[in-house]
């Protein structure tokens, strides 16, 4: 039966969002977390995790944009904070990134993991989807390969009707324009990837109301992205979408919910 990974995004973003998340995956609503090794918070958070039932799949969210880095990048974050994701696009675009610095930095981030759970990652994905990014994610693939044989990797291709069927397919169609091809170059690294991915959206609309609809139209292995939390953090563009969120995810029976869309959700 196909299978829905629901994962909360932005685990360690700060200590409310980590709680926030947390609770929610012992409580059954979440089945994957995908934390930012990056921030000054992780190792303490990640103790959060430790107690979480062995379903709960925890993986690496590489923060490449808008945060601190763990090393010196003199170049691609010359101020000491890592560029916006549309300067680091267009920067791909025109292959005009650092590369060393980029490896050096992912390698770091993959440390800090490993540092605060003892493990590789279960996945891998990236901050504003810049795994994918030209450059960027042939180091990612080759990374992981070595790090976390294993570990699946996030993709936001899928089938256009697919995602014509979904909220906000304008935005769902832009990602998978920016990550074609990743799922074939995973294979090429002996790596796997969900087969269809839902989540888009403006975080303004109701997500209580989207939450049921990012599971039309799924593949095998269906993952919808999520972001719930509680707090605020100077710079949070999402910061009023984040408690919303989790109380959806609270009231919600997502194992009724993946049922009738034909898909399997293990608590």
């Amino acid at each position: 039966m196909p299978r829905l990974i629901l994962c909360s995004d932005d685990f360690a973003f700060s200590r409310p969002v980590s709680e926030t998340i947390a609770a929610l995956a012992e409580d059954g609503k979440l089945n994957a977390i995908s934390c930012m090794a990056v921030m000054p918070g992780w190792a303490a958070d990640s103790a959060l995790l430790r107690h979480l039932p062995d379903r709960v799949e925890i993986g690496l969210h590489l923060t490449l944009t808008g945060e601190r880095p763990l090393t010196a990048m003199p170049d691609t974050a010359p101020d000491g904070r890592l560029p916006e994701v549309a300067t680091l696009r267009t920067r791909a675009r025109q292959r005009a990134l650092s590369l060393g610095e980029i490896a050096a930095e992912v390698a770091a981030q993959f440390d800090a993991f490993a540092a605060a759970m003892g493990r590789p990652p279960a996945f891998v994905d990236g901050h504003q989807h810049a795994h994918a990014l030209p450059g960027i994610r042939a180091l990612v693939l080759g990374e992981t390969r070595r790090r976390a044989p294993r570990a699946w990797v996030r993709t936001c291709e899928d089938r256009l009707a697919a995602m014509l069927a979904r909220p906000f397919a304008g935005k769902a169609i832009g990602s998978a324009y920016h990550a074609r091809g990743l799922r074939r170059a995973a294979a090429a690294h002996g790596l796997s990837c969900n087969t269809s991915f839902g989540g888009h959206y403006d975080y303004a609309a109701d997500f209580a109301v989207l939450l049921p609809r990012f599971l039309r139209r799924p593949g095998a292995r269906h993952l919808v992205m999520c972001h719930p939390g509680a707090g605020a953090r100077a710079g949070d563009a999402i910061a009023a979408a984040r408690p919303m969120e989790a109380k959806a995810l609270r009231g919600a029976s997502i194992v009724d919910m993946a049922r009738a869309a034909g898909l399997s959700f293990p608590v």
